[in-house]
């Protein structure tokens, strides 16, 4: 607010304009002395002197008197002029005191209404100033109150920008948190997916195997009859035969087992040879896989008959086995070295191979 301005007094030019009426009163009714009149008389004394004079002197006396009565009146004359012109002088003084009495009057009543004036002008203008301070308060005061409106409302547009910005925070937290779960939740169900489709490829190999075995257990069972029914015709035909056509038979027979040993080692080195062993692996590990092929030399089946206790070891061996097949060189083996050669096992040691 402002500065409320200081009020002027009136008391001391109101005390100055009554002390100089009173003055002028003061001087108006103080008179100038006069001057004294001089005092004369009018009694005329008249004495009668019995003397010897003569007739001249008595003449030459009363001519005398005569001229100082003249004098006397002449005297009384001027005393009464000076008595007239001293009132008039009165007069005069007194009409002027009674002039400046009235212009002190008026100049006091003048000055007085002046004052009078002055002081409603002051007391106005001091109303004006003071309606012009309530005003300046009064838009001071709407000022403050309009930028304490404004400040309310900034702060409170800043307080719901902020819960704006922390609920979007929150909802994109949320969000990345649902995302993060999802991700989770997808990566476990391609997990367990992966670990079902594992699970049931180790199944339906072990379904294939199982079959295999029970097709190859059918198979030879279906060999060893026709085996039955081969030795019984080769018995027979034995019987029939020389001495020479078995020593060719037993010379063919070794020749299949030797040709059947170095397939066997053929095989074992191809597979050694595609095997990345694994960095944890240990000469204590080992394992059997057995093999099933055709007598083409493809592939058929794999398998762990004999685990060596690390998963990722066994998966290692399967691998290098379908890197290192088909065996070609199975079709050079006499017809009795490939049916042997149809299912059999190698085993896998990493000290054999480093």
């Amino acid at each position: 607010m402002a500065k409320q301005e200081r009020r002027v007094g009136y008391g001391l030019p109101v005390v100055l304009a009554v002390g100089l009426h009173v003055g002028i009163l003061l001087l108006s009714v103080l008179r100038w002395p006069a001057s004294e009149p001089e005092q004369t008389s009018s009694a005329i004394v008249q004495a009668t002197l019995v003397s010897t004079e003569t007739a001249t002197d008595q003449a030459q006396r009363a001519k005398e008197a005569q001229a100082r009565a003249a004098e006397s009146q002449a005297q009384q004359e001027k005393a009464q002029e000076q008595e007239q012109q001293q009132a008039e002088q009165q007069r005069r003084a007194e009409e002027q005191a009674r002039e400046r009495r009235e212009a002190e009057q008026q100049a006091l009543q003048e000055t007085r209404q002046q004052a009078e004036q002055e002081a409603q002008r002051r007391a106005e203008r001091a109303e004006q100033q003071a309606a012009e301070r309530e005003a300046q308060a009064e838009a001071e005061r709407q000022r403050q109150a309009e930028k304490a409106r404004q400040q309310a409302e900034a702060e409170k547009q800043r307080q719901a920008e902020e819960a704006r910005r922390q609920a979007e925070a929150e909802k994109q937290r949320q969000a990345e948190e649902a995302r993060r779960q999802a991700e989770a939740e997808k990566q476990r169900q391609a997990e367990e997916a992966r670990r079902q489709a594992e699970a049931e490829k180790q199944r339906q190999a072990e379904e294939a195997r199982k079959q295999a075995e029970a097709e190859k257990q059918r198979q030879a069972e279906a060999a060893a009859r026709r085996a039955a029914e081969a030795a019984e015709r080769a018995s027979e035909q034995a019987l029939a035969s020389s001495i020479a056509g078995e020593e060719q038979a037993i010379a063919n027979a070794k020749q299949a087992a030797q040709a059947a040993n170095g397939f066997k080692n053929l095989v074992k080195r191809a597979v050694e040879q595609a095997w990345n062993i694994p960095p944890g692996a240990t000469n204590q590990m080992r394992a059997v896989v057995s093999l099933e092929l055709l007598p083409t030399g493809e592939l058929v089946n794999a398998s762990i008959s004999q685990s060596s206790g690390n998963a990722s070891f066994d998966r290692s061996v399967l691998q290098a086995v379908e890197r290192a097949a088909p065996f070609r060189e199975m079709r050079e083996l006499p017809a009795a070295a490939q049916r042997q050669f149809r299912e059999f096992n190698l085993d896998f040691n990493p000290e054999d191979v480093r």
